[in-house]
C-alpha cells in the first residue's frame, strides 16, 4: 500500500479531478455536496481495506464509488479482484462491464455483458450496454445483427427502448411512449427513458440532443448513491458529454 501521505495526496488530487466542473453556469447544486460525500465513503472505505484487504464487499463498494468519482481504472481493478477472490462474482458483474465501457475497453466490456446475459436472460438494460459496447467495436448494423434476445416481458420502458436499439422505432416514438401519463408519477420509467434514449442520440452524434436528454434524466431522480446506482452512471455520461462540448466551444 502506498504511504499515508501519498494516499491523502491521491485522494485530494482525485477530489478536484472531480469537481472540475463546479465553477460552470450549468454545475447543478447538488454536484458538490455529492462528490464530496462519495469522497469521504472512499476513504472510509480504503482504510476498512488496509486492515483487510481480501474482503470482497469492501472491494465491491470501492469499485462502485471509485466509477462514480470517474476513477475507472481503479475501479475495475477493485472489480477485477473481487473476482479473483470470489469467480462467481464473474457472471453477475455487469458493474464491470461499465467500468470497461467508460475506461474505453469495449471488447472486455460486451464480453462481460454476455456473461450477465447467461446469468440473468430476461434484462433488456443488460443488452443494451452490450449493444453500445459492442457497437464501438464492430459498427452498427454488426451490433444490430447480433442483439441479445428476450423472448420474456421487462419492466418499463425497456422493450420501446430495446425496439429503438434494434432500429423499429425512432428517439420520437419512444419519447412520446414515456410521456404517456401512465408514467406521470414513475420517475424510474422517465429517467431510464430519457437515459437511454440520450444515449442513442449520443451514438448517432445527435449531441446537443443528447446532452438536454441526459440532462433531464439527471434531473429525473434524486442525487442519492445509496439508492439509484444508474442515476450516477447518467450522471456520468452526462458531465462527459458536457465536458466534451465545452471544449468544442
Amino acid at each position: 500500500m502506498a504511504p499515508p501521505l501519498l494516499r491523502r495526496i491521491a485522494f485530494s488530487l482525485l477530489f478536484c479531478a472531480v469537481t472540475a466542473l463546479a465553477a460552470a453556469d450549468d454545475d447543478p447544486f447538488w454536484r458538490a455536496p455529492l462528490i464530496e460525500k462519495l469522497t469521504g465513503e472512499l476513504k472510509e472505505i480504503d482504510h476498512k481495506l488496509t486492515e483487510k484487504p481480501d474482503t470482497v464487499a469492501y472491494l465491491s463498494r470501492r469499485g462502485d464509488l471509485y466509477l462514480f468519482l470517474g476513477a475507472y481504472p481503479e475501479s475495475i481493478k477493485d472489480f477485477e479482484r473481487m473476482i479473483a477472490l470470489d469467480p462467481n462474482q464473474d457472471a453477475p458483474h455487469w458493474r464491470l462491464g461499465i467500468a470497461y465501457y467508460f475506461n474505453g475497453q469495449f471488447e472486455k466490456s460486451e464480453r462481460q455483458f454476455v456473461k450477465y446475459h447467461g446469468y440473468d436472460p430476461k434484462d433488456r438494460e443488460n443488452g443494451i450496454w452490450k449493444f453500445l459496447a459492442q457497437e464501438k467495436v464492430d459498427g452498427l448494423k454488426v451490433a444490430r445483427e447480433e442483439m441479445l434476445t428476450y423472448p420474456e416481458t421487462d419492466r418499463e420502458p425497456f422493450i420501446p427502448l430495446y425496439e429503438m436499439y434494434a432500429g423499429k422505432r425512432s428517439p420520437e416514438d419512444v419519447l412520446a411512449y414515456i410521456a404517456d401519463k401512465k408514467f406521470a408519477d414513475d420517475k424510474h420509467a422517465q429517467f431510464f427513458g430519457y437515459y437511454y434514449v440520450g444515449l442513442y442520440e449520443l451514438m448517432l452524434d445527435h449531441r446537443e440532443h443528447a446532452l438536454q436528454l441526459l440532462r433531464k434524466a439527471v434531473d429525473v431522480l434524486p442525487a442519492d448513491p445509496e439508492t439509484v446506482y444508474m442515476w450516477n452512471v447518467a450522471r456520468l455520461h452526462w458531465e462527459r458529454l458536457l465536458k466534451e462540448e465545452k471544449k468544442r466551444q
